[in-house]
């Protein structure tokens, strides 16, 4: 769906900002701020000094976290720097607070030196409850992920990885269940190998996908391709069962799936003619999927979806990553793995009605109340499950506390 270029300038100059900073406390008189500043600020200080985890419940920790860009790798704009990333930030900022609960600052910064990067995100980490990497270009976002991991502890979740894997393997969840089909038979091919297709790649591995082959920029990932970074090398290593090589028509010669996670418009659709019965396309890229639905359905797709709204099946990363964020958080979980993502998927997944789960129906609506609490509850009992959790929680809790935040006060049976 296009945007109206004027009306969006117009929003953002009428907004200066998509989020602002409230206080929590009112200061009325001398007393007020004498609890909340100095002399009140020292026993919590205190405490804390003894215990670190009580910055938890002293301070507004548990329920903040930072959306860290270098501007590198910015929707499908590539690389436009920090003050460009800025209002693509807040925007993602905005719809952690909405969806999620979860209060997120907006950090653009001033380098896109991987290990400056994550020096910074380990200095900064005693502020928060979880960090949120974006729009950073692989392979360096996934050393930050990594590197992170291993230095401090509090999650890190990377929208452009998780988020966008957690909604494909729910879409295609879905989609498999309308036609009475199983993953590991399907034969499933990645366009784009930067960090959603490799992140994708990784988790349909985990889900039990047998037969996956991704394509970057010079054709498939196998030792013949001439332009892998090592990232893409260690996946060449698990896909491409059947050592094919090329390009994108030699790689969908026969696939039941096609995932689109490159550049839009190029997905000729021709090339669904040489898929198999009843092929599935799902054409992500941002802001232009790789094929039209229209023109995907024409060409005998049986089930088409997008990573934008403004399409049937849209299935934009809205629907994972608040409700992964809040789950961490709720538990204080001290790391994001594959196990809670796959759960995250399947919970996602389920939200749709079973009376209304069609080819026009495989992913909830943008806006359903049901999507964030969900994800949130699964991923947050799977972080007690795996051990990760520091905070253990009855279950049902998070979704509760979510949707009463979020909508009003709705108890869910358990």
């Amino acid at each position: 769906m296009p945007t109206d270029r004027t009306r969006a300038l117009e929003l953002h100059r009428k907004a200066r900002g998509k989020i602002k900073i409230y206080p929590t406390i009112n200061i009325h008189n001398e007393e007020d701020m004498a609890l909340a500043y100095i002399p009140g600020s020292v026993p919590p200080a205190l405490a804390i000094q003894e215990d670190e985890g009580m910055s938890f419940e002293y301070t507004g920790r548990g329920n903040r976290i930072a959306v860290i860009s270098d501007g590198s790798a910015v929707l499908g704009l590539g690389n436009v720097g920090p003050c460009a990333a800025l209002p693509v930030i807040e925007g993602k900022c905005l719809l952690f607070k909405l969806f999620g609960d979860v209060n997120a600052i907006p950090v653009c910064l001033d380098t896109q030196d991987t290990e400056d990067i994550i020096h910074f995100c380990t200095l900064l980490a005693p502020t928060l409850g979880g960090i949120n990497i974006e729009d950073i270009a692989s392979p360096k976002t996934f050393t930050i992920v990594q590197e992170l991991r291993s230095r401090i502890n509090i999650p890190v979740l990377c929208d452009d990885q998780h988020g966008t894997a957690v909604i494909v393997l729910a879409g295609i969840h879905n989609a498999l269940e309308v036609q009475d089909r199983k993953l590991r038979d399907m034969k499933i091919v990645i366009n784009g190998a930067g960090s959603a297709g490799i992140a994708t790649a990784e988790l349909l591995l985990k889900a039990g996908a047998e037969n996956i082959v991704v394509l970057n920029s010079s054709g498939i990932l196998n030792e013949d391709n001439p332009r892998m970074n090592h990232v893409q090398k260690e996946l060449a290593e698990k896909t491409n069962p059947e050592k094919r090589s090329g390009g994108l028509e030699k790689a969908i010669e026969g696939a039941n799936i096609f995932i689109g996670l490159s550049k839009g418009g190029v997905f000729p659709a021709e090339l669904i003619k040489l898929m198999s019965g009843d092929p599935v396309i799902l054409a992500m890229a941002l802001p232009d999927p790789e094929i039209l639905p229209e023109e995907a359905i024409a060409a005998g797709a049986a089930i088409v979806a997008t990573g934008g709204p403004g399409f049937q099946n849209a299935m934009p990363n809205t629907l994972s990553s608040p409700g992964i964020m809040r789950g961490l958080l709720d538990v204080r979980a001290t790391v994001l793995n594959h196990n809670m993502l796959l759960e995250a998927a399947r919970a996602l997944a389920d939200v749709v009605d079973r009376r209304r789960l069609g080819p026009g129906k495989i992913m909830p609506d943008i806006f359903c109340d049901e999507a964030a609490p969900r994800v949130a509850e699964a991923v947050g009992q799977a972080a007690i499950a795996e051990g990760f959790a520091t905070r253990e929680v009855p279950k049902g809790e998070i979704y509760n506390n979510l949707w009463q935040s979020l909508y009003g006060e709705q108890i869910m049976r358990f």
